[in-house]
């Protein structure tokens, strides 16, 4: 059964003590490759003192790579669940690197029967050697692949079919995928098998040259608000959490962004 998380944040070092003072954050996330397991920062030992589970968030892992997941990467986010005795792990449908070379950035898999067949195994090896579920985030495009094969609501749900894989659906990057790849965020929800939901993502971005930029940086908007809400009328979400990288706003401002985000789950929730 996925765990009941509630509504969250993203920890980040230069908001460590805003997060433990905002009030009714129910937990947060934490980005694995900034944490050392052996030395947790103080302000991540005070939250799970408090019981607020945390969750470690891979970006590097690359498993949508033709490479095997690195040994090294994953016994890393391994030892970060156990030292923060988190309920799940969570990483990318991405890769990140390919004949020894490092992108730096999450690339999108080719939605292709061959590459869902790497993408599967890859998965499988991850789920054999953590020691906590995971959890898989549709990424924000700025590009797609010529010959995709299935929709990304049919690549995900294969996916899950195969191998039980939790989802981590980011309804910014759905957005993102919207504005830039014209990909209706609406199909995609209703493609989807929601019964495997974990958690949700919710940032903000901002729209340059035509291409909308999942930033990180930028307020929330409406319409990624909207994607929430409709992903919210189809099912409970498990936990939603606020995803904020830099551009760090006042505490009232930050509070004021998760209040929106909980009126829209809860308004949803009525309307369904």
């Amino acid at each position: 059964m996925t765990a009941r998380l509630g509504f969250g944040i993203g920890w980040r070092p230069p908001i460590d003590l805003t997060v433990e003072r905002l009030a009714g954050v129910d937990f947060v996330e934490v980005i694995a490759e900034v944490v050392d397991p052996r030395r947790l920062p103080e302000s991540l030992r005070v939250l799970r003192a408090r019981g607020t589970p945390v969750v470690p968030h891979g970006v590097s892992l690359g498993l949508g790579g033709a490479e095997l997941p690195d040994p090294a990467r994953l016994a890393h986010l391994a030892a970060c669940a156990q030292a923060l005795r988190a309920p799940l792990v969570s990483e990318h449908v991405a890769f990140t690197r390919a004949g020894g070379l490092e992108s730096g950035h999450l690339l999108p898999v080719p939605r292709t029967r061959a590459a869902l067949d790497v993408l599967a195994e890859n998965v499988r090896i991850a789920q054999q050697q953590l020691p906590v579920p995971l959890a898989l985030e549709n990424i924000a495009p700025l590009l797609a692949w010529p010959g995709d094969e299935l929709t990304e609501g049919q690549f995900l749900t294969e996916l899950v079919e195969r191998t039980g894989v939790l989802l981590l659906v980011d309804v910014a990057n759905l957005y993102t995928a919207r504005v830039n790849l014209g990909a209706d965020p609406v199909a995609v929800l209703d493609a989807l098998p929601l019964e495997h939901l974990a958690y949700v993502h919710v940032a903000g971005g901002v729209l340059r040259d035509g291409l909308w930029h999942d930033t990180h940086t930028h307020p929330v908007t409406g319409p990624v608000l909207d994607v929430l809400a409709e992903l919210a009328r189809r099912t409970d979400p498990p936990g939603v959490l606020l995803e904020r990288d830099g551009g760090y706003p006042r505490d009232d401002e930050l509070a004021a962004e998760l209040a929106a985000i909980r009126r829209t789950v809860r308004e949803a929730r009525g309307a369904r």
